[in-house]
């Protein structure tokens, strides 16, 4: 935690950029319980909920090509401004639903807005490695993946309290007001960094960065090694595991806000146990532990608190692995290119993560049970840990730091 308020107290964009992450990432998560209490309420099923979780994350996949060009194009304040402006007017449009037949309008809401926050994510992602380096790059990360766990998970749990107590529709209105919050940090912050904007098109821009990825496809196996993680894109699973095995001990939307709770603890306290430990050489270990907590909540989830204590488990290892990998890649691309790598890794990233979702409701409405879904994530986690080490036998990584 020291090494963390050090680098803030220095850093004082970097900590004015915190602060807005905090805010905007709560409030991109912070209406999920509500739109998923809302589909539960009109009586969706397993597929439903399962392609909402997944409009979560194809925003990024579709707009990554176009927005890694326009972040090496736009200066990133003014991005980040348009960009919360358009979270703001999505997030007040989801108060009007109210039936099934206004389905369609959730999904276009959510991929809008999901997209927003997509690239919001991204603009910032690129922006941290144009000011800092080495550790204080990787300390900045895991900062940075401590704010989007702590934001994707308790944002949900506290969802989850403010619906159960006050309602779906006050949910949206209070979480529209999070992202005018957001508005006003933004607009007096400064970014005096070196910033040079591109005037090349953008078709050449695009050709460029392929061909780039192309000669250094270290480059590509870092990307395709951090997009794994898309795979602890749980939504879909936690929504499904309250809505069978715990709404009849609590409610849905407590169940749900609940469990991401305990993941959150598990995301929060990982890298300030793991950072000072990680290195190239341990990262394969921590791929084998995400496996066996995995392996741990396979076999609990059907009991309430055993899911909450094995969801700690599978949060603990993820900040890590999420924070160390970004940063490798970060470490092994040329500033020229920030942009458009970080957005073809979000692209990636959440190519993974829609695919994960859709899995998941897939094989429920197969009749497979959810410890069986969560157990054949963990293995995949267990491929990942021989890929890192083929990486490392095969190409010659860089210490960070």
């Amino acid at each position: 935690m020291k090494r963390y308020l050090l680098l803030l107290r220095n850093e004082p964009l970097l900590r004015r950029l915190s602060l807005i992450q905090l805010i905007a990432y709560f409030g991109a998560w912070f209406s999920n319980v509500a739109i998923y209490t809302l589909l539960i309420e009109m009586g969706a099923d397993a597929a439903t909920i399962a392609l909402v979780a997944a409009l979560h994350f194809l925003p990024g996949v579709f707009q990554a090509p176009l927005s890694g060009v326009i972040i090496d194009r736009i200066h990133p304040k003014r991005l980040m401004l348009i960009l919360t402006l358009i979270e703001i007017v999505c997030t007040l449009s989801l108060i009007s639903i109210d039936n099934v037949g206004m389905l369609w309008f959730l999904y276009l809401l959510v991929f809008i807005r999901m997209g927003a926050s997509s690239f919001h994510f991204t603009v910032e992602m690129s922006l941290l490695p144009r000011i800092l380096e080495g550790k204080s790059l990787q300390i900045a990360n895991e900062i940075h993946s401590i704010i989007w766990s702590l934001s994707y998970t308790l944002g949900m749990a506290m969802s989850g309290l403010v619906v159960y107590w006050v309602g779906v529709k006050a949910a949206f209105l209070l979480d529209a007001s999070l992202f005018v919050i957001v508005l006003a940090l933004l607009s007096t912050l400064k970014i005096e960094v070196d910033f040079l904007i591109s005037g090349l098109k953008l078709s050449r821009m695009m050709k460029e960065a392929f061909s780039y990825i192309r000669t250094n496809p270290i480059v590509l196996h870092l990307m395709m090694l951090h997009a794994i993680l898309g795979f602890t894109a749980f939504d879909a699973l936690v929504a499904l595991a309250a809505k069978h095995y715990y709404s009849q001990i609590i409610a849905v939307s407590l169940g749900i806000g609940l469990l991401n709770a305990a993941r959150a603890l598990g995301l929060i306290i990982g890298p300030m146990v793991l950072g000072h430990w990680v290195n190239n050489a341990r990262l394969g270990w921590l791929f084998l532990a995400e496996a066996v907590a995995l392996a741990l909540w396979a076999f609990f989830i059907d009991d309430f608190y055993g899911s909450l204590l094995a969801s700690v488990a599978v949060g603990f290892v993820t900040t890590t692995l999420w924070s160390y990998t970004y940063t490798l890649l970060q470490h092994h691309t040329h500033s020229d290119f920030y942009g458009r790598i970080v957005a073809y890794n979000d692209m990636i990233f959440l190519g993974v993560g829609a695919f994960a979702s859709l899995l998941i409701g897939y094989l429920a409405v197969m009749g497979i049970s959810l410890g069986m879904i969560t157990l054949l994530l963990g293995s995949i986690f267990m491929v990942a840990s021989l890929y890192y080490r083929w990486i490392r036998r095969t190409y010659n990584l860089k210490e960070i730091g």
